[in-house]
């Protein structure tokens, strides 16, 4: 038996064992007390919450559903040729998630993890201790903060998924430990940074291939002097512009070239798959600006791929994207108050020496917004255009709906 399946199995097998102490507990805590008097049991922002009086201890269960349907298919095209797919329309169950979280023994103490139900995958599994806002420590596996775009979770975003770009540039998953922290000065002293060494080794991966680690720093300066969540449109409304600007950095030698929530993977070009083959360093430059219903986010990436194997070869890539959304209800009474129009254009070359190859993505989107993030509905409509060494342009639509849900 594959031992991460066999894992991944006897987590879900635990459900129904975890189900019954629950049930049992309670049961027996009712022949005792009453347990209004032990526990607050409600429905928040993050699902079904059980809070001890004393606050002590907090478990917070939600489950997230995303049903979508695509024409003339769904995934980015990847290469020249993938634009000119027919009949592969998609009407699928894309994510279906469960969520636990909360803290123990102490608020600050804080446990998250996540599991994807469709494929199997525990996707998060972190420990937080955060009892200063300053200095702050988490150990697990989570999304490297690297990128905005990565980072918002799939059910947070402004377009039905990301850009063009996340492919090549994104981290993805990772297990290892981080500093983290928000140093609150006054006015435009305000800075959040994320320092981490990660096993370098995508998802589901203990151990790293070698003696190097992957490295990760990300300093945001929030120069308006307020904090802005990692969440796609402005559904706060802010009353007062609310602005920042980071960057972040990251070095990384293993087998790969890309990540995903597979794991580890590679680029197209960079087949061979030996131990540390590949010294990858790679930058991002971010802004996001929100206010009244406008939002603005935007990332530019630039990645060194070394062949170390094959004469330290460098292969350099580029990409950015540029979005924004807006709820022209603020401006237009006629105009739907739940409805946000977003667009957005990303450009990747994945090798800078041969600027004939050049990928084009521009998408308009429409957001329904039954419950905010938590239950929305959203259409996009997309334009690829692709460009070839010695080839003509190939260039293609694609339309997509997506039903998002948070129970």
């Amino acid at each position: 038996m594959n031992l991460k399946k066999g894992f991944h199995w006897n987590i879900i097998k635990q459900f129904p064992t975890l189900f019954f102490l629950l049930t049992t507990a309670i049961v027996f805590s009712q022949q005792t007390q009453d347990t209004t008097k032990l526990l607050n049991v409600r429905y928040g922002s993050k699902g079904f919450e059980f809070q001890t009086k004393d606050n002590k201890f907090l478990l917070q269960i939600q489950s997230r559903f995303q049903f979508r349907v695509a024409a003339p298919y769904d995934q980015d095209p990847v290469t020249y040729d993938d634009i000119d797919l027919k009949n592969q329309q998609a009407f699928k169950v894309n994510r279906a998630r469960l969520k636990v979280g909360g803290h123990a023994f102490e608020p600050w103490l804080k446990y998250y993890w996540e599991y994807e139900l469709s494929q199997s995958n525990l996707l998060d599994f972190r420990l937080m201790i955060e009892k200063w806002k300053w200095l702050s420590l988490k150990v697990g596996q989570w999304k490297v903060e690297y990128s905005r775009e990565r980072f918002i979770s799939s059910g947070q975003q402004q377009m039905v998924e990301r850009s063009l770009i996340n492919r090549p540039f994104t981290v993805d998953r990772q297990q290892g430990i981080e500093l983290y922290g928000h140093l609150d000065g006054k006015g435009p002293a305000d800075f959040n940074y994320w320092f981490a060494a990660l096993t370098g080794t995508g998802r589901g991966n203990r151990e790293n291939d070698d003696r190097n680690l992957m490295y990760f720093g990300r300093l945001q300066w929030n120069f308006i002097g307020d904090v802005l969540d990692f969440t796609g449109g402005d559904l706060e409304f802010h009353e007062k512009p609310s602005a920042n600007i980071a960057m972040a950095a990251i070095t990384n030698r293993s087998p790969y070239t890309r990540f995903s929530q597979s794991g580890g993977g590679n680029l197209e070009g960079f087949e061979i798959d030996n131990a540390g083959q590949y010294r990858i360093n790679q930058f991002n430059v971010e802004t996001t600006f929100m206010y009244k219903g406008f939002s603005w986010q935007s990332e530019w990436h630039h990645k060194y791929v070394i062949d170390r194997l094959n004469a330290d070869t460098k292969t350099n890539m580029r990409g950015y994207y540029v979005q924004a959304g807006y709820f022209f209800h603020e401006i237009a009474d006629w105009f739907p108050k739940n409805l946000e129009v977003a667009g957005r254009h990303s450009e990747y070359r994945p090798n800078t020496d041969i600027q004939q190859e050049l990928q084009m993505e521009s998408s308009l989107a429409f957001n329904w917004f039954f419950n905010g993030h938590k239950n929305k509905l959203t259409s996009e409509v997309t334009y690829f255009d692709f460009h070839e060494a010695s080839l003509p342009y190939n260039h293609g639509w694609r339309f997509r709906l997506q039903w998002d849900i948070s129970l």
